[in-house]
C-alpha cells in the first residue's frame, strides 16, 4: 500500500530512460494549430473561383486568421482529433463591362466561426461580406456564394479528413516505423503473392468485420408516474432542455426530425403511439458516416402510478469513427446515467 499522495508504483507507468514511447502506449499528444493554419492557407488562399464568366473575376486571397486549438492523440495506435477552430479568408471581386473596362472592384471576407470535430460529419456555418454593398457589390457577393461557398466546404472537408488520418502525428508515426531490409528478386515476387492474398483476405474480413461490427442494447427502467406523463416528456424539448441542461429540438410529428445534447444526437422519428410507443432512428456526430441505430421505446402501466419503459436499440456501431471501442459502453451509460436517472431526479418518479 503507498502512501497518501505517493501512488501505488503497480499502477504508474514511467518514463523510460531512453524517453521511447513503446507502442504509443502513453498518451502522445501532438498540438496541430499551427500545421492547420498552414494546410488551411495551402488549400484556400490566391485561388481564382471565377475567370470571366458573366463579365466577372473572383479570386481568394489570404487566409487571415485561423484562432483556436488543434490537436491529435495517438495512444496504442487510436488516432483521436481534438478541434475548435475559427477561419477569416479575404477576397476580391472586379466587375467588367462588355468591352472589358472594369465597373467595380471591392474585397470581402468569408468567416467560419466553427470548425469541430463533434460536427466532423456536418458542413460548418459560412459567412460572406462584401465591403461595397451597392449593386455591384451584391452581385459579387451572390457570385462567391454560387461558385465560391461549395469550394471552401469541400476544402474545410478535406482539412477535417486530414485530422481524422492523424494530421501531423501520423507523419511522424511513418517517419518513426523501421526501414525494411533489402530482399532479393525471389523474395519480392513471394511478397508479392502473400501481400495479394492478404489483402483480399483482410478485405473479407473487414466486410465480415463491417457487418458484425454492431450490437443492440436492451434496459427496462421503472417510473413512479403515469405512463403518458413520461412519453409526453421523452417528446417535449422544453422538459429536454430542462432535465439535460442542453439545448433540444424534437418534432412531434412521424418523419420529423430532431436534435438533443446540444447536437451530438440527431435522428428522425418513425413511428409514434402518444403514452405507448416511441420508435426513432438515431446516430451520434462521432459515429462512422451513414450508420444510424434505431431506439424503440415502448411505455407500460402494469398498475396506477407505476410505469415500466423497455427501450431496445439496434445497429449500436462498436466502434467511433476514430476507432475507439466504447460506443456502446457509452450509449449504455448514457441512457440510464443522463437520460433515465435525470428525468428520476429532476421530475420525482424514482420508485
Amino acid at each position: 500500500m503507498a502512501k497518501y499522495g505517493e501512488g501505488d508504483k503497480r499502477w504508474i507507468v514511467e518514463d523510460r530512460p531512453d524517453g521511447a514511447n513503446v507502442h504509443n502506449w502513453h498518451w502522445a499528444e501532438t498540438d496541430c494549430l499551427e500545421w492547420s493554419r498552414a494546410l488551411l492557407s495551402t488549400l484556400l488562399s490566391d485561388k481564382t473561383l471565377i475567370d470571366g464568366e458573366g463579365n466577372l473575376v473572383i479570386k481568394t486571397k489570404k487566409l487571415d486568421k485561423l484562432d483556436g486549438e488543434a490537436y491529435v492523440n495517438i495512444r496504442k495506435g487510436k488516432i483521436i482529433p481534438g478541434y475548435e477552430v475559427s477561419l477569416s479568408l479575404s477576397w476580391e471581386g472586379e466587375a467588367k463591362d462588355s468591352d472589358g473596362n472594369t465597373l467595380l472592384k471591392a474585397d470581402g471576407m468569408v468567416e467560419i466561426p466553427y470548425i469541430a470535430d463533434e460536427n466532423a460529419d456536418e458542413d460548418p456555418e459560412i459567412r460572406v461580406t462584401v465591403k461595397d454593398e451597392g449593386p455591384i457589390g451584391k452581385r459579387l457577393k451572390e457570385a462567391f456564394l454560387a461558385k465560391g461557398k461549395g469550394f471552401v466546404l469541400e476544402q474545410v472537408r478535406a482539412y477535417v479528413a486530414a485530422m481524422a488520418r492523424g494530421g501531423p502525428a501520423k507523419e511522424e508515426l511513418e517517419v518513426k516505423k523501421p526501414a525494411k531490409k533489402p530482399t532479393s528478386e525471389a523474395e519480392n515476387t513471394v511478397a508479392t503473392t502473400v501481400a495479394t492474398t492478404t489483402v483480399v483476405k483482410e478485405k473479407k474480413k473487414e466486410k465480415e468485420k463491417r457487418k458484425e461490427g454492431f450490437k443492440t442494447i436492451s434496459m427496462s427502467e421503472r417510473f413512479s408516474c403515469r405512463a403518458g406523463n413520461l412519453w409526453e416528456i421523452m417528446m417535449d424539448e422544453n422538459r429536454w432542455k430542462g432535465f439535460t441542461q442542453s439545448n433540444a429540438r424534437i418534432s412531434k410529428e412521424v418523419g420529423g426530425e430532431f436534435s438533443i445534447f446540444d447536437g451530438a444526437v440527431t435522428g428522425r422519428n418513425m413511428e409514434l403511439v402518444e403514452g405507448k410507443l416511441i420508435v426513432q432512428k438515431w446516430r451520434f456526430g462521432n459515429w462512422p458516416d451513414g450508420v444510424q441505430s434505431t431506439v424503440r421505446l415502448t411505455f407500460e402501466e402494469p398498475e396506477p402510478g407505476v410505469t415500466v419503459v423497455k427501450l431496445t436499440q439496434t445497429d449500436v456501431p462498436e466502434e467511433d469513427r476514430y476507432g475507439n471501442a466504447t460506443v456502446v459502453e457509452n450509449t449504455e451509460r448514457g441512457w440510464r446515467d443522463l437520460i433515465f436517472l435525470k428525468i428520476r431526479a429532476v421530475f420525482g418518479f424514482g420508485i
